[in-house]
């Protein structure tokens, strides 16, 4: 009888006890509110700040709501706004180009690479061609492009980059952690990326003004003064009545969830890592698929793992997924000309109006495939995944 897999690709570990017991503690105290502290008290919220600034190694910090609001929130605070022309590469997913619409950017698409990085002469002829000054970098799928050659195409045509760190938060290249090559970079605490809150996100600057300006558009009033890592009030005399208030404070109860996560954060990545591997290595030895060798220099996090069906075939990817899935194995696919749950394509985005083609990037999506690797995977789980995805996959080359 062919082995079947009966976990959940959605199971998270369990919430720490230490934050169970900080939530108490809070819904006992009615404060959820970040500013709602009595006489000597620091939030959760701002206590956050101040710790991830640390962590991340970055001067500002500031924490929000959602990896997305944290995307429009930064967009704006950099100075993107009606009819701003903002680079982004073209396989991310729909909160990217969402955050640039909303910021009222217009988004030009980038081609991606075979290992699903920005495409660097694409990258260089539509900055060139548009005069866009943003370029919103998404690492998406925690894959890092050549970061020393993307701040040096930024740095020849004046472009604010803008790093999208949702899928590498604690990833690093060449020893500099990922969100430290932007202007501003932002991260999630969506339940399935590496700091599980819901729902939730920061984003972090060394630039003060654009701090200041995220600060008093993250809704803090004129109550700015009691964040965690912000610039000087000289700062905030400048920019306080220049941004609109978006409501995207994070409260403390989130804010106590993440807390307890940051400390474990640097264990979670080797335990992903090695996950990753055991994937990595079977599936390197399945029939028809293909996996992009990463760089020795690229410390990514390992939280979900791709692969390309190449030897498969587009035409049969569809039904590859669903005899994975009859046998427990839960595998996305960003080849389809329909979004299906958190997968979709740039040609679907129909707000964007009217894009030009990416044939490049329709034919590597063809292809390609995403799983989610969850911590209450054990090794032997990902053995046994491995084993069934290249058992269905090589129905296909015996046929």
């Amino acid at each position: 009888m062919a082995k079947q897999f009966d976990k959940p690709f959605t199971q998270q570990e369990p919430i720490p006890e230490s934050a169970i017991a900080r939530v108490a503690d809070i819904l006992r105290g009615g404060r959820l509110h970040r500013y709602n502290t009595v006489s000597g008290e620091t939030s959760e919220a701002s206590l956050l700040e101040a710790e991830y600034a640390d962590w991340q190694g970055a001067s500002y910090c500031l924490a929000v709501t959602s990896g997305g609001q944290a995307l429009q929130i930064a967009l704006r605070a950099a100075g993107v706004g009606p009819g701003t022309q903002v680079l982004a590469n073209a396989y991310t997913l729909a909160p990217v180009p969402g955050a640039i619409f909303a910021a009222g950017g217009k988004p030009v698409l980038v081609e991606i690479d075979d290992n699903w990085h920005t495409d660097m002469d694409d990258l260089r002829a539509k900055a060139e061609k548009s005069g866009a000054k943003f370029f919103m970098l998404s690492h998406m799928r925690g894959h890092i492009a050549d970061m020393d050659e993307i701040t040096a195409i930024c740095e020849e045509f004046d472009i604010t980059l803008i790093e999208d760190c949702a899928h590498t938060m604690g990833a690093r290249w060449k020893g500099t952690r990922s969100g430290n090559f932007g202007d501003i970079s932002c991260f999630s605490t969506q339940t399935y990326k590496h700091i599980n809150s819901g729902e939730g996100g920061f984003l972090t600057t060394n630039n003060p003004e654009f701090a200041a300006r995220a600060v008093v558009g993250s809704g803090s009033y004129m109550l700015y003064g009691s964040h965690g890592a912000i610039p000087p009030e000289e700062v905030f005399q400048k920019v306080r009545l220049e941004s609109p208030n978006c409501s995207a404070r994070l409260d403390n109860l989130r804010a106590a969830i993440i807390r307890a996560q940051l400390p474990l954060l640097e264990e979670n990545i080797h335990r992903w890592n090695v996950r990753y591997g055991i994937l990595e290595s079977g599936f390197r030895s399945a029939p028809g698929l293909e996996v992009v060798e990463r760089k020795q220099h690229e410390e990514f996090v390992g939280s979900s793992f791709q692969f390309k069906a190449s030897g498969i075939g587009a035409d049969n990817i569809p039904d590859f997924l669903k005899r994975c899935l009859a046998r427990g194995v839960e595998i996305k696919w960003f080849g389809g000309e329909e979004p299906v749950a958190f997968t979709s394509r740039y040609d679907s985005w129909a707000y964007l109006g009217k894009m030009d083609p990416l044939p490049q990037t329709i034919r590597i999506l063809s292809t390609t495939c995403d799983m989610r690797v969850p911590l209450t995977f054990s090794e032997q789980d990902c053995q046994d995944i491995a084993g069934i995805v290249a058992d269905e996959a090589a129905m296909y080359l015996r046929t």
